[in-house]
C-alpha cells in the first residue's frame, strides 16, 4: 500500500482514476487532476507548502515533488511529466512540459508551456524557462526553441504513454 498521510490538518487529494504505485508517498496538502501517475519511489511531500497537479500529471520512478515552509509551493500544470529520479521544488511548471530524467527544478523557478528540460539539467533558482524552448546543462540554459514535432512526438506522448501504462497496474 502506497503511504499517503494527512500532515496538520491536510489530507492528499486524488482522484479515483489516478494511479499511485505501491511503495510511492503523498504526504499533506497535495492536490491531484484526472489521470495523475505517481510511480514507484516516488513522494509528493505537501508538508511545508502546497502541491497542485492539473490533469495528466505523471511522476516518474523515484522523483521527488516538494517545496518550502511559508515560501515556495509547488504548482504543476497539465500533461506534465516528470521522469525519473527528478527533484522539482517549490517551482511553478506550466502545461505541456517533459522534466527530463534526473534534473533538478529549484525554488521560485518558473518551467512556461511546451518546454523540455534535459535530463540532469539544473534549472537554478528563479529562472524563468521561456514557452517554447528546450533547456540543458549546469546551470540549465537554453539550448534551442523546441518543434511542434517534438512537443507531439515526446511531451504529449510520454504524457499519454504513461496514462496507458497505469492502466497496466490498475485492479
Amino acid at each position: 500500500m502506497p503511504v499517503i498521510k494527512e500532515v496538520r490538518g491536510k489530507s492528499p487529494i486524488i482522484p479515483e482514476d489516478c494511479f499511485v504505485a505501491e511503495n510511492a508517498t503523498i504526504l499533506g496538502d497535495v492536490s491531484m487532476g484526472k489521470q495523475c501517475s505517481i510511480w514507484f519511489s516516488a513522494v509528493v511531500r505537501g508538508d511545508v507548502n502546497f502541491i497542485k497537479m492539473g490533469n495528466k500529471v505523471n511522476v516518474q520512478d523515484g522523483a521527488v515533488i516538494h517545496g518550502t515552509y511559508k515560501v515556495a509551493p509547488t504548482t504543476i500544470g497539465n500533461n506534465v511529466s516528470i521522469g525519473h529520479n527528478a527533484l522539482v521544488h517549490g517551482c511553478t511548471i506550466h502545461d505541456n512540459v517533459l522534466i527530463g530524467m534526473g534534473s533538478i527544478i529549484m525554488d521560485g523557478a518558473i518551467v512556461e508551456s511546451n518546454c523540455i528540460i534535459a535530463a540532469g539539467a539544473v534549472v537554478s533558482k528563479n529562472t524563468v524557462v521561456t514557452s517554447g524552448s528546450i533547456y540543458a546543462g549546469v546551470p540549465a540554459k537554453k539550448i534551442k526553441d523546441i518543434s511542434e514535432e517534438l512537443i507531439s512526438g515526446e511531451i504529449n506522448r510520454i504524457a499519454d504513454a504513461y496514462i496507458k501504462y497505469s492502466s497496466w497496474f490498475k485492479d
